[in-house]
């Protein structure tokens, strides 16, 4: 049933339904890239913040992948069911979304989105890939997206292209400009969009609008942390029996939600920390934690856990030898942070809670995507320093070598796998002609990828340590060398 603007919660089935009338709110914000994390992250805290205290500040959501979103959300009016999965769940429908743009016309209704004096903020969630970044800074020429983009830069349908586009045509008409937020798992991710932004608008439409850009926008850095699974048919059932309607919107995540904010936000914001976002001077600690303490173990267990056959992250840490190494990781990752103002340990302890639990149904192999994009500031980046210290370098080659166990695209019994990363031709393309039980060999080839392991891991002891590791997984088995690794 249409979840519209007039439908009011049935009395037999009690969930939270917004307290604000979401029509009577204007629209503030554009974001790019409405997959299921921004609907349960950002939308989800604008609607805790509009119903704590107002504003106009509804979101017109962008779709860049496809219109399945687009077709969900349009006939609910923007509105879709929640599920934080606990030990009950529980459900609330959002309201903060106004409209999904998508399809073909994409591109101008967007930027007739971003020309609108109301808008304040272009809010981002497109993963790594989805910008066209340079680690270097900057953007990448050779991406598809910014390629077509600086082709045709008065018709974009790119990030960097929509937003460079969306500034130019705002400071035409004499208006402030908008703040670009991006809610991705970057490091520094408001510098590096920044960089990429002002390089492409240089390219793009000249020197004046990027000098004009790097003088006057503001790039906010963000720390976001939930975990959000696909949705399933269990997803629709339970929203079903929750609301009383249907809805093929609907979204589920897990209760725990972390975001903090760079407060940078020249013409406004939601009170966004009213729905418990926090606003601190200095992201780049708490970013610097979660990338390695959350997503580095995720992204170890994530690669150990799909080749020992583990389908969940619950499945992994029910597993003695594999929740002592995610917990091993942790401790590591937890050495290399510099001093921050939060206990590590108590930390540590609640993301192993988030990982064992039984109701969020989250994939390894879900989590195993993009690892090239991932490993660099997830693992090799603290393996760096710990090396320089001369400190504990197993959890951090462990994981190196279980990616590269992973990236031969087939499991201990010879069945294949796509590895959906966006260097897969070329990972599969630099083993061609290797001999891939040998791990010095696979070892050599995958260190030789560009702009990937750091010349440092590729040799010397860090790079034993890893072909140690490699060695065993090829030999043994991933489970046996899991046992080994625990022991």
């Amino acid at each position: 049933m249409r979840l519209s603007a007039a439908t009011k919660p049935r009395p037999d089935h009690p969930a939270l339904w917004p307290g604000y009338q979401p029509e009577g709110a204007g629209n503030g914000i554009v974001h790019l890239g409405l997959g299921a994390f921004a609907r349960a992250h950002i939308a989800a805290y604008t609607d805790g913040a509009m119903e704590a205290e107002g504003g106009d500040w509804r979101i017109t959501g962008v779709s860049l992948r496809g219109e399945d979103v687009a077709h969900a959300l349009n006939p609910q009016d923007g509105r879709y069911t929640l599920i934080e999965r606990g030990e009950t769940p529980q459900a609330r429908v959002i309201g903060s979304i106004s409209a999904v743009v998508a399809g073909a016309t994409l591109g101008e209704r967007v930027l007739s989105a971003l020309v609108q004096p109301a808008c304040r903020i272009v809010s981002i969630t497109v993963t790594e890939k989805g910008y066209g970044l340079l680690r270097s800074g900057g953007c990448d020429p050779a991406h598809p997206a910014v390629a077509a983009d600086l082709q045709n830069p008065a018709a974009p349908r790119g990030v960097l292209g929509l937003i460079s586009r969306g500034l130019a045509l705002r400071f035409a008409e004499g208006l402030a400009p908008f703040v670009v937020l991006s809610c991705d798992n970057l490091p520094e991710n408001g510098p590096l969009v920044r960089a990429a932004v002002i390089d492409f608008a240089r390219r793009a439409h000249g020197a004046a609008l990027a000098d004009r850009i790097s003088a006057e926008v503001a790039f906010p850095s963000t720390m976001v942390d939930r975990i959000t699974p696909a949705a399933t048919a269990r997803t629709r059932a339970d929203a079903a029996a929750l609301t009383g309607y249907d809805d093929e919107a609907a979204i589920e995540t897990e209760p725990f939600s972390q975001w903090v904010i760079e407060d940078r936000f020249p013409s406004g914001r939601p009170a966004w920390e009213a729905a418990g976002a926090l606003f601190v001077p200095d992201v780049a600690p708490y970013e610097k934690m979660k990338l390695r303490m959350l997503n580095g173990s995720h992204s170890m267990l994530a690669y150990a856990g799909f080749l020992s056959g583990r389908t969940y992250v619950c499945d992994v840490m029910k597993d003695a030898a594999l929740g002592g190494l995610v917990r091993r990781h942790m401790a590591a990752a937890a050495s290399s942070l510099p001093s921050i103002a939060m206990d590590l340990a108590a930390y540590a302890s609640s993301l192993c809670d988030r990982f064992s639990n039984p109701a969020i149904a989250h994939e390894t192999r879900q989590i195993a995507m993009d690892g090239t994009q991932k490993l660099p500031q997830r693992i090799f980046a603290p393996a760096l320093e710990v090396l320089e210290r001369d400190e504990y370098l197993a959890p951090f080659a462990f994981a190196t070598a279980a990616w590269m166990r992973y990236a031969l695209g087939r499991n201990d019994q010879g069945q294949t796998y796509p590895l959906n990363d966006p260097r897969e031709a070329e990972i599969r393309a630099i083993l061609t002609g290797v001999d891939v039980e040998n791990p010095v060999a696979v070892f050599a080839a995958l260190a030789a990828l560009p702009d990937f392991l750091p010349e440092t891991l590729a040799r010397g002891k860090f790079a034993d340590a890893a072909i140690l590791r490699l060695e065993r997984m090829l030999t043994l088995g991933m489970e046996k060398a899991i046992l080994a690794e625990a022991q």
